[in-house]
């Protein structure tokens, strides 16, 4: 393997807990290069499972935060003015293409949709990006692959992939963990007691509850272990779940109000 492609290594196994069959489905679509997308709500596990694919295949992972102020060209590479005149910069995209690695683009969505475009020939059958500026037509390395991530609960008819888009990607649907494994997830990751882990899901059950009734999305895995880690440092339960649940959750004082009185059921 190139010092290229050692620096993107995921060195040291990543926890993660499997739900369904996911890890088979997606050992299956890298074996057959097809591009993958991971839908679910925030904060249940999209990423950390990407890592952990990525460290259980060994392939380099190169991830993307997308956002709304992401260009191609930020996705491709571009010319660089430096003392010698201007030289070439690959972009992710252009990196993991090159050298065979997996390019996880996480919450894909917030990109503009003329960036996303870029993407379309590298899913096909063409499997190559052209690099317009540079005047190069690159073709994938054999082992790249392509992976996306959104969140299905937060988009609305102006911000959703194009049909074009999603049709060129296998899928598959997360969601938090069923409560005995979140409580072991919860417990495992932030240090606390499988006691206090299944006082913190409990919590997070009753606020999921409340999705679409106050709230955009319930309280996640990611969260939990956030307040749990608190509690391991000493911080008394009230003020941790106040700090790393309530407060980030929601600016609404009825909801807080709601929230608050569902720790203070469990703590």
């Amino acid at each position: 393997m190139s010092s290229e492609q050692s620096q993107y290594l995921i060195s040291e196994e990543p926890y993660y807990r499997e739900v369904h069959d996911e890890i088979s489905l997606f050992e299956a679509a890298y074996a057959a290069r097809l591009p993958m997308m991971v839908k679910g709500p925030t904060g249940c596990g999209k990423s950390r499972f990407i890592e952990y694919m990525a460290w259980r295949l060994q392939r380099p992972l190169i991830s993307v935060a997308c956002n709304e102020d992401m260009t191609a060209s930020d996705l491709v590479g571009r010319f660089l003015l430096d003392k010698d005149g201007t030289k070439w910069q690959d972009g992710p995209l252009t990196t993991a293409a090159r050298i065979g690695a997996i390019c996880y683009l996480d919450e894909v969505v917030e990109a503009r949709q003329d960036t996303t475009v870029v993407i379309h020939p590298l899913t096909d059958h063409r499997r190559t990006l052209p690099l317009d500026k540079k005047g190069e037509l690159l073709h994938a390395h054999p082992d790249f692959l392509l992976v996306i991530s959104y969140n299905p609960g937060y988009q609305s008819s102006m911000k959703d992939l194009k049909q074009s888009t999603k049709q060129r990607f296998g899928a598959l649907d997360f969601s938090y963990p069923d409560r005995d494994l979140e409580i072991e997830i919860v417990a495992h990751e932030s240090g606390v007691s499988t006691e206090i882990a299944g006082k913190l899901v409990s919590i997070a059950e009753r606020s999921r509850n409340l999705k679409g009734h106050g709230l955009d999305e319930g309280l996640s895995t990611r969260m939990l272990i956030y307040a749990g880690s608190l509690i391991e440092k000493g911080i008394a339960p009230l003020a941790a779940c106040s700090v790393a649940l309530v407060r980030p959750i929601t600016d609404d004082p009825d909801m807080r109000d709601a929230l608050d009185a569902a720790v203070n059921t469990f703590f």
